[in-house]
């Protein structure tokens, strides 16, 4: 099996947290995106040959400023270079203000069956400071329109830790997230990424981070609303109904290889990474073959990799299968240094012989695995 990701980099307007590729270039680099995308997807057709397409992933950036002519033009590349008869399920990403009836409508026409809408917070004067263009009410409404077009699964993104946000209020965004009829959260700590315009403000003193303490907090409500709500912890940052986890960013955390397409959009084979050029102007000047950069794993990487993205499940992970994967050496190696974890409580049993991070661990989750990770041998 194999998952697709599209990427699109549009955004109207730039949040000052962003670090992912966007542009808010208009009609015209958009026209010229959509040409090259396409030739690349059909340039690249042979690389899939003999797996199946599992999932299919549209995200960004902001995938609901294409039109929906553009979507079509892509859903149609798509069809035509890659079997789509198995495909389990197929999310666009969309930002609220963009959702109406008859944009509803249209991508459930279009095959999509999965929206991720990105909310990040119910609170508006929370939203005008990250400058994110849609309003609480606006977020509520499109889970509305969205429900009424026929869409049942649906995701939307929370964020925590935001300067000026106290536990009080992010329970709030909780208890209006989890009274929505959708199927899937993802909830992330505030990240202050180099080169963004936050980054700025908290260097210049005009913005500081949340305490630890503070943070701490609110991950112990998120994981104690959620479950109180019916939503299984799947993942360290994603919460899902049962039955309703992100098949396609399992692809990501179990191993399985994905295609990517766009500027910025990574793939992986199994064994070897690949990544487009983050500029959509360079990328569209090389329709179907866009500069590119690509990277081998050791076997070494493979492992600290499959190691790190397993045990921000739930499901953990298997010596055994570390010894099926990497072999016998790997293996040894897990289980002696896992040995101190389990008896410290950080580490606990799951199913089918795996271990993973205990409730109390997950929080502290990169000093765990770091102890796990193969030892530098320099």
């Amino acid at each position: 099996m194999y998952g697709l990701y599209i990427h699109v980099p549009f955004c109207a307007s730039r949040c000052i947290y962003c670090d992912f590729y966007s542009t808010t270039l208009g009609a015209d680099v958009r026209r010229r995106y959509v040409a090259a995308l396409c030739a690349e997807i059909e340039a690249r057709r042979d690389e899939t040959a003999g797996s199946r397409l599992h999932t299919i992933y549209i995200g960004g950036g902001t995938p609901s400023q294409l039109t929906i002519d553009e979507l079509a033009q892509i859903v149609d590349a798509v069809r035509a270079c890659h079997d789509t008869a198995a495909v389990a399920e197929t999310t666009i990403e969309a930002n609220p203000d963009d959702v109406t009836p008859r944009w509803a409508v249209a991508v459930r026409r279009l095959g999509f069956d999965r929206v991720s809408l990105g909310v990040q917070t119910f609170d508006d004067d929370l939203l005008r400071f990250l400058s994110r263009r849609h309003t609480a009410a606006q977020a509520c409404s499109a889970v509305a329109t969205l429900r009424e077009a026929g869409f049942t699964n649906l995701s939307i993104d929370l964020m925590y830790g935001l300067p000026g946000q106290t536990a009080e209020s992010w329970r709030r965004d909780l208890t209006t997230a989890l009274s929505l009829p959708v199927a899937h959260l993802s909830a992330y700590s505030l990240m202050f990424e180099s080169g963004t315009r936050l980054t700025a403000m908290r260097d210049k003193g005009l913005v500081s981070e949340a305490d630890e303490e503070l943070s701490l907090a609110m991950f112990r409500a998120l994981e104690e609303e959620a479950e109180r709500a019916g939503f299984e912890h799947y993942e360290i940052s994603n919460f899902a109904r049962p039955g309703r986890r992100s098949l396609h960013n399992a692809s990501y955390w179990d191993g399985t290889p994905y295609v990517g397409f766009g500027p910025a959009a990574h793939s992986f084979d199994g064994a070897r990474r690949r990544w487009n050029t983050s500029d959509v102007a360079a990328y569209a000047a090389w329709p179907g073959h866009p500069p590119c950069a690509t990277e081998q794993l050791t076997l070494h990487d493979r492992y600290d990799e499959y190691v790190m993205t397993r045990l921000r499940t739930c499901d953990g992970l298997c010596p055994d299968e570390i010894e099926r994967r990497f072999g016998s050496a790997f293996s040894l190696h897990f289980r002696r240094a896992a040995a101190p974890h389990l008896q410290a409580g950080r580490l606990v049993p799951a199913a089918a012989g795996s271990l993973r991070l205990s409730r109390e661990a997950l929080f502290v989750s990169d000093a765990v695995m770091s102890d796990l990770m193969w030892p530098d041998e320099t």
